[in-house]
């Protein structure tokens, strides 16, 4: 099997375009396509469908050879705080409470996922699958994917095919860049975890909007990306499933 690795651009909305532009501007020197987990109404901003230049900018991406997928509705987390401190932690320490789906019951995930799908469709897009922010996804939401008519969903380290629920192993490198230590440790987690998954046929980019905010982790980016051309090829994650 040829080696090959995948770029996703999470988090991407009116709000963060710019930041996504940067990011995007990595890809684009390599010729590597692009993922782009859009965010329908980021954190209560603009909505997509109310950003005619932000539209455009997504048909235009699209039209080169990139894909759509669906992350989220909000990207933050609204349900009640978790009883267990391991609960806390997952939602409130690992990820800045923005895992919208890591408590939410069926019938709002379903809801949220129906009213994400019909956003974008009013932007002539078609999302290949479905991403929960911070990769925090309950068995509720698992259950309202199932019946959504969606191809896939995504962890940090699989893709699952939601007709057939065949699992693509896909790990990620990510960074995190929310403090200065987390994106130290960032640089030499993802160096050591690149080099491990050498003779892994399949590796995932998984780049954020703050990513691009830190001139360090930016160029970081750039390094890791080329490692990862310089051996394999590059696809749209989806690809993986066919």
């Amino acid at each position: 099997m040829a080696l090959e690795y995948a770029v996703s651009i999470h988090d991407v909305a009116p709000a963060t375009w710019p930041d996504c532009e940067r990011l995007l501007s990595l890809t684009d020197r390599l010729g590597a396509p692009a993922t782009l987990l859009v965010v329908p109404h980021y954190h209560d901003g603009v909505r997509v469908d109310r950003d005619p230049r932000f539209a455009a900018a997504l048909r235009r991406r699209v039209a080169r050879g990139d894909e759509v997928v669906l992350h989220g509705f909000w990207h933050e987390d609204r349900e009640a705080r978790g009883h267990t401190p391991l609960d806390w932690l997952r939602r409130r320490v690992l990820t800045a409470s923005e895992g919208e789906f890591a408590a939410v019951d069926e019938r709002t995930a379903a809801m949220l996922i129906a009213r994400g799908r019909a956003v974008l469709a009013t932007l002539g897009l078609a999302p290949a699958g479905f991403v929960a922010p911070a990769w925090l996804m309950n068995q509720a939401t698992a259950t309202a994917l199932a019946g959504s008519g969606l191809r896939y969903s995504s962890s940090r380290d699989e893709l699952v095919d939601l007709a057939s629920q065949r699992r693509v192993a896909a790990p990620s490198l990510v960074y995190s860049s929310r403090s200065g230590w987390r994106r130290a440790l960032s640089r030499r987690w993802n160096a050591a975890r690149l080099a491990s998954l050498a003779p892994a046929p399949r590796v995932r980019a998984a780049l954020h909007p703050a990513d691009a905010r830190h001139p360090a982790v930016l160029a970081d980016w750039a390094g890791l990306l080329g490692r990862l051309a310089a051996g394999r090829g590059a696809v749209l994650e989806s690809r993986w499933l066919e």
